[in-house]
């Protein structure tokens, strides 16, 4: 029997725009944070990451500035 092994992730979806070098995350919580001049090379290694949080806390937090665009919705 094969297992595959599913993380717990806070991202929830991964939006680039090549144009502006902007990258666009949507966390679980809701909140969504735009990250700029962001390479389309980060983008794209993020996008096909295994695991989402461990790329977004190594080589996009602390590394690119944002700005929130939606807070995180209340629980």
């Amino acid at each position: 029997m094969h297992y595959t092994v599913m993380l717990p992730t806070a991202v929830a979806d991964i939006k680039y725009d090549n144009a502006r070098e902007r990258l666009t995350i949507t966390f679980v919580t809701g909140r969504v944070s735009e990250y700029v001049d962001v390479p389309a090379e980060v983008a794209a290694s993020f996008q096909s990451s295994f695991s989402k949080d461990a790329f977004f806390n190594t080589y996009i937090r602390d590394r690119y500035d944002f700005r929130d665009i939606a807070p995180a919705r209340a629980s």
